[in-house]
């Protein structure tokens, strides 16, 4: 066997044994979800009977709801901050990758001034404000702050367009001109659709971060009914008189599949989106 073969077959050892080393907190995860209390104890990565009923009562643990109710809950949230959010950004960054208007230098400065701001710094000032406006216990403070291309992230989409929208030829704008766009209609009509591989980066990242925002959900939504799937979860040993492990893991690695399939399904426009928005024009 020659020298270079050697090194591919070792090279692809290594990587099946990092790739094993990676995936196998996951796959303790699967075999703890299907243990009973008094399994987990157990060295052994699978039941020896498994408790496919984690699923079943996991999915009713808690009383009064379903995980269904909470699922409606998550996606309708995180469907409207993404809309809002997708409005907003690109409208901002079009703004600042073509338009001509006074201070333009120092409000993008500003812009990027507030991308270094601590989030941690803002939880007391914002509660203090959405409090005053009657807005816990509702969406609102998630969906207001992105309609506006703040919130979670708001100013990383800015950016991250405007470095997409800058590498799109200008002799597009200025042929859509003379066929009497205005700029809107430039907006809408040219630079929208293609943006597409931006737009599906954004709408990935917004999905990730308001998916895993335990700490905002847990601060402005107060009723069970409005809970999102990430509360949740933090219920089910609380509504029950024993901790039931078993169930809370089996939710818990239900609650995953949707961010997974979405970046599964999306990942050939997000590395596109990625690679793309360092190209200046």
């Amino acid at each position: 066997m020659t020298q270079s073969k050697w090194k591919g077959l070792t090279r692809h050892a290594m990587l099946i044994i990092f790739s094993l080393i990676m995936v196998y907190p996951v796959i303790w995860w699967i075999g703890a979800s299907l243990k009973s209390n008094q399994e987990l104890s157990s060295p052994s990565l699978f039941p020896t009977v498994p408790q496919w009923s984690n699923y079943v009562k996991g999915w009713h643990s808690v009383p009064g709801f379903t995980f269904t109710d909470f699922y409606i809950n998550t996606f309708y949230l995180i469907i409207a901050v993404i809309i809002v959010t997708v409005i907003s950004s690109t409208l901002v960054a079009f703004g600042f990758a073509r338009l001509d208007f006074p201070l333009r230098g120092f409000w993008f400065s500003l812009l990027m001034l507030t991308l270094m701001l601590p989030g941690q710094v803002l939880i007391i000032p914002q509660y203090a404000m959405f409090h005053q406006f009657g807005w816990v216990n509702t969406y609102l403070p998630f969906i207001v702050p992105h309609a506006l291309a703040g919130g979670a992230g708001g100013t990383f989409f800015v950016f991250l367009l405007i470095q997409f929208i800058r590498g799109i030829p200008r002799e597009l704008d200025e042929s859509a001109k003379i066929d009497g766009c205005n700029w809107f209609g430039i907006y809408w009509r040219i630079i929208m659709p293609l943006m597409k591989p931006s737009i599906v980066t954004v709408i990935i990242f917004c999905f990730l971060w308001n998916w895993d925002d335990f700490l905002g959900h847990l601060l402005y939504i107060n009723s069970v009914d409005k809970y999102t799937v990430g509360l949740a979860l933090r219920m089910i040993n609380d509504s029950q008189g024993g901790a039931e492990w078993g169930q809370l893991l089996a939710m818990s690695l239900v609650s995953i599949l949707p961010a997974t399939l979405l970046f599964s399904s999306a990942q050939k426009y997000f590395v596109e989106g990625v690679a793309t928005t360092g190209i200046k024009g």
